[in-house]
């Protein structure tokens, strides 16, 4: 950029005349404006003789020419101009917005919209004797006219897959395109072929890269001050070791969250092997910050469909360690032993599952009489399904839907599939911001809330072709099927808040007339013949782990419940559970929801003597029976 010079003051009052309305295209707009101020712009009150004589303004020192401001009185007086020359009328403003309009043109027939260099000023020279000329234009701006025109030019569908493929391999390359979400920082090597080794020397694991681990590390002490419960479990029970000779094998979400619970797990005397259980949402730096404390953990952002069995298959086929707890989220873990080894159930006290579509193969499971060891329902448990699938999706479902989209809420219409805590986490915050919200349910209960809560509630076909945002959270299959899909209007954006990627019949959408595009890391434009195209999030798999985060504090309410259901299944003595599905004791719920309190410098009222005669409680609870709905 050249030096700029402030030009002398210009006394505009001089030179005094109304707008010449029939004279040709307008002047550049006045630039000079006080220090700290925003760029004061109006329409010249000049005639056309006069504007060709006056001298140029200087050039603006905020960094850069802005386009022009249209009439503005408070503008216009910080800018000294006379009060008639703001009074400009609505249509020749509206005029001028037009950036191909005659009058948005400068004399030399460069674009007044264009910036950078050229701008819609031209810069002050000023001579030995203060005589201000204007610079002499030697270079015309239409080269950018003509490249702005030219980008603005409808492409074709052979141009935008192309356009796809110069960023991004396009994901119709493959069914699987897990592999172009991962970091673009990162190399293509699969990190199943790469030989990594710890500070230790050990190299009984296999993340994306382990000179992340700092800054994993960095992460996970972040999240353990958020999670207060652990940190107080950890604290209370380590002398004590209760987990003492348990050899854990956990399929969950791996992020710094579940790296906080891995490391109490491991205070706790536990010795601890991980896969995840869903290709998206590994943080890679957090599993390299495990695998640095010597965890064996197999997990990365982006696996494929082989890479994740594969995964599962390293933490439970290793010489001479057979476990004898599984930790699962989603029941991916408990079915591969099942399917694999299923000699390894012999040795094994009991599963704890967390989530709706894992609980479901396990209650399977013991109707068909194969469930062989106890299993713990950590996902009906009041502190989960009150408070992880509750609060945690009312904040993370707009955290994921504005990282990925860049959307705003107010007034798009939005349908949510389910009304359990999960859906009622969603329809909330949607609510909240403004969005018009429909619900669709199968069960009567959770439908009559959702009118109460006020909600219209639907059949996903009345509103499928005026929604601008569909979500599953129904931990069911084909809920949003090819039919809704082939209906659903331009633009429209489709997501997973349910742990399984079967509510949304994505499978369907991999056909040769469909054509896919990469937009960002996990959003995909999904293109029909006729151009129409929908927004696909993740590919259908969860939305806030896969594409956010999700509040340290709630997982870790969630985490602490699954603590305590290890450490209850592996102490219990032996016919306390048997081949069956529990749910947690209340009276740990209760513990688990106290140890949370301190936090919120929150005091509990306690019963006197009289009063928990009177309600037949003990002081110390559990407060609630077993049937009491929260």
């Amino acid at each position: 950029m050249s030096v700029q010079v402030a030009a002398p003051a210009v006394e505009l009052k001089e030179l005094s005349g109304p707008m010449d309305k029939a004279a040709g295209p307008t002047c550049e707009p006045v630039t000079a404006h006080p220090p700290g101020h925003g760029m004061a712009t109006a329409p010249c009150p000049l005639p056309t003789a006069e504007r060709e004589a006056a001298p140029a303004p200087a050039s603006s020192s905020c960094g850069g020419e802005r386009p022009p401001l249209s009439g503005c009185p408070g503008l216009s007086a910080a800018a000294g101009l006379p009060p008639g020359a703001a009074k400009v009328p609505q249509a020749s403003a509206m005029k001028r917005s037009d950036p191909h309009h005659p009058q948005h043109r400068h004399r030399d027939g460069g674009d007044s919209s264009s910036s950078g260099g050229g701008g819609a000023a031209a810069e002050a020279l000023v001579s030995p004797d203060g005589t201000v000329t204007e610079a002499p234009r030697t270079v015309k701006k239409i080269q950018f006219a003509d490249q702005k025109q030219e980008f603005n030019k409808r492409p074709t569908k052979i141009g935008r897959r192309s356009l796809s493929r110069s960023i991004s391999q396009s994901s119709t390359d493959s069914y699987s395109s897990a592999a172009s979400y991962t970091d673009s920082s990162d190399d293509e090597t699969s990190p199943r072929d790469k030989q990594q080794k710890n500070s230790k020397g050990s190299s009984d694991f296999c993340v994306k890269n382990i000179k992340q681990a700092e800054f994993g590390r960095r992460e996970i002490e972040i999240a353990e001050q958020e999670m207060p419960a652990l940190m107080a479990l950890r604290k209370r029970a380590q002398g004590e070791k209760p987990l003492a000779g348990a050899k854990i094998v956990g399929c969950t979400h791996i992020t710094a969250q579940t790296a906080v619970l891995m490391e109490t797990l491991g205070a706790l005397g536990a010795q601890c092997r991980w896969a995840a259980c869903n290709i998206y949402s590994t943080l890679n730096e957090v599993a390299a910050a495990l695998a640095e404390s010597g965890f064996p953990v197999f997990a990365w952002k982006g696996e494929s469909e082989d890479d994740f069995w594969w995964c599962i298959d390293r933490c439970v086929n290793v010489e001479g360690w057979q476990p004898n707890m599984i930790l699962d989220d989603g029941g991916d873990l408990t079915h591969w032993i099942y399917k694999k080894y299923p000699n390894m159930f012999k040795k094994i006290k009991g599963i704890v599952e967390e989530s709706v579509t894992g609980v479901h193969r396990l209650y399977q499971l013991s109707k068909a009489g194969k469930l062989c060891v106890p299993a713990m329902n950590v996902n009906d448990s009041v502190t989960k399904q009150k408070f992880d699938n509750l609060y945690c999706c009312r904040e993370s479902i707009l955290d994921g839907l504005k990282r990925t989209t860049d959307m705003m809420f107010g007034g798009k219409q939005v349908v949510v599939c389910g009304y359990g805590e999960v859906g009622k986490g969603c329809c909330a915050a949607l609510k909240a911001m403004g969005s018009i919200v429909y619900v669709t349910e199968i069960d009567p209960i959770c439908a009559l809330q959702a009118c109460m809560d006020g909600f219209r509630l639907v059949k996903l076909n009345e509103v499928i072709r005026q929604v601008d945002i569909v979500i599953t959270c129904t931990g069911n299959k084909n809920v949003v099927t090819r039919e809704h899909l082939d209906r659903m209007k331009n633009s429209c954006i489709v997501c997973n808040m349910g742990h399984s990627n079967t509510e949304i019949d994505v499978a369907s959408l991999r056909t040769p007339e469909l054509t896919w595009e990469r937009v960002r890391s996990q959003v995909d434009h999904v293109i029909w013949p006729d151009g129409k195209r929908i927004v696909l999030l993740a590919e259908g798999r969860l939305l806030n782990l896969s594409c956010s985060t999700v509040p340290t504090f709630v997982l870790s309410i969630t985490a602490t419940t699954q603590a305590l259901a290890l450490i209850e299944l592996y102490n219990a003595p032996e016919g306390r559970y048997k081949q069956d599905v529990y749910l947690l004791p209340k009276k740990m719920d209760e513990y688990v929801a106290s140890l949370h309190l301190p936090t919120f410098d929150a005091h509990l009222t306690e019963l006197t003597d009289e009063q928990a005669k009177y309600l037949g409680l003990n002081k110390n609870g559990p407060f609630k029976p077993n049937y009491y709905r929260y």
